[in-house]
């Protein structure tokens, strides 16, 4: 296959996601603006906020503290962090908040390293209420955030609820920049076309709220996820977002839930990220061929044509730079991320200093694209099977030979009680091996 092909392929399907992303994302939401976020104020069911949590040290507190000045109903609200086996004095911060939240902090504690899924699906055995929020431990959440999460369950067949992740360290360097119009652009238009058919495929486990039941019901799906036969810890939030439209829920999304995290400040720990999520993208998208057809057709071209996309545009940069004809697409990608610079400083004029970057802030992504489809995509590839936390550029644990949930966790369950209630702990831990 000649490269000038190749171009036209990728260019081609490059077209399919821009018109499905942008064009009938935008259709679709003026068509529906009069019910496209539906509220409702008659429903305030109980809620537990879930944070899994790995070596975070004393930003844990900052998590805890923005849960604890939530203006949902204190007597409704409760949180639990668990900690999965954190080498540093994570845990510790964790207590000190919850020796000081009147009992609606939990603090527990895996024995071994299980990984954010395994941690939540233990939190949420845990947990007796109605609603899971699923927060990440580095991110800050606006105060009415889960409110706003909980008003758009209006409907029965909603099983999740996602927020808008924003970029805490916005002005930190170049690169926090370039990714404060990134995450933009995937919350405010990128996700417009599966919003409208409330299917959105993948909810942040930065800021997302579960119908308990359902995630019950998942648990055996979400307890066995492996590769080649090697439990896995990347992609959780895509699998369970996909998992939970694959059993027929609908999921949705809001602009009016915020939290704040912390984009990486550093090309490893970028590329880090990426190589990450290229894994999580490719296991996904994989997984999904057998039964996104069945979803609406729109939906599901849509993500055949980012699957493919995904496979081909490193195979053309490679040939694109053989033939010598990687500059004239270079120039090509600078103009279209000057141009979606330019509109996002149009459409967030208004907001202060702080909170905005300027227009040409987003022109790194020109050659950092090409470089991480290029070269993370064909590693991913030969790494899926990798079991890292890979986040952050936190320490990893020394893990243990694998073992099911209830011999992983330990008998530490609540913050200071003078017994531990280990009967409780065992009955909510019966949970299938991995």
């Amino acid at each position: 296959m000649t490269t000038h092909v190749l171009w036209v392929i990728v260019h081609s399907l490059a077209v399919v996601v821009f018109v499905n992303r942008y064009i009938a994302g935008i259709i679709l939401r003026l068509a529906r603006s009069k019910n496209w976020d539906e509220t409702r104020d008659d429903y305030e069911p109980t809620v537990t906020a879930v944070i899994p949590m790995f070596n975070e040290g004393a930003a844990i507190k900052e998590t805890l503290q923005s849960l604890l000045d939530s203006t949902y109903p204190q007597d409704k609200l409760r949180i639990i962090c668990v900690d999965d086996c954190s080498s540093d004095d994570s845990y510790e911060h964790a207590r000190q908040i919850a020796k000081r939240s009147a009992g609606r902090v939990r603090v527990l504690r895996n024995r071994l390293n299980l990984g954010k899924r395994r941690s939540i699906i233990r939190a949420t055995r845990e947990a007796e209420t109605e609603l899971i929020v699923s927060v990440d431990s580095d991110v800050v959440v606006d105060a009415d955030a889960v409110r706003q999460l909980v008003r758009r369950f209006t409907d029965d067949r909603i099983a999740a609820v996602g927020g808008w992740v924003d970029v805490r360290n916005k002005q930190e360097n170049w690169l926090t920049r370039m990714q404060v119009v990134k995450y933009w652009y995937s919350y405010f238009f990128l996700k417009n076309l599966e919003w409208g058919f409330r299917r959105v495929m993948c909810l942040s486990g930065c800021l997302t709220a579960y119908r308990r039941r359902v995630l019950i019901e998942l648990e055996p799906v979400l307890e066995r996820r492996s590769v080649l036969g090697v439990p896995i810890k990347y992609g959780e939030d895509r699998f369970l977002t996909r998992q939970i439209v694959k059993a027929g829920y609908l999921t949705t999304m809001t602009l009016e839930a915020r939290c704040r995290t912390f984009v990486p400040s550093t090309l490893s720990a970028y590329f880090s990220q990426q190589l990450r999520w290229r894994r999580s993208n490719i296991v996904d998208y994989a997984g999904g061929f057998s039964h996104v057809w069945r979803l609406n057709p729109v939906l599901a071209i849509h993500f055949f044509s980012l699957f493919a996309l995904l496979l081909v545009y490193p195979i053309a940069v490679v040939r694109a730079l053989a033939a010598h004809k990687f500059f004239p697409a270079l120039v090509l990608h600078t103009e279209a991320v000057v141009f979606f610079g330019l509109l996002y400083r149009w459409r967030n004029r208004k907001l202060p200093q702080a909170e905005r970057v300027g227009p040409l802030a987003f022109i790194p992504l020109s050659l950092l694209m090409p470089v991480t489809y290029a070269l993370l995509t064909p590693l991913a590839l030969f790494t899926l099977d990798t079991a890292s936390w890979e986040t952050r550029n936190h320490a990893e644990p020394v893990l243990e030979p694998a073992e099911p949930i209830r011999e992983a966790i330990s008998t530490e369950i609540r913050v200071g009680e003078a017994a531990p209630a280990v009967a409780r702990a065992r009955s909510h831990a019966q949970l299938p091996a991995a």
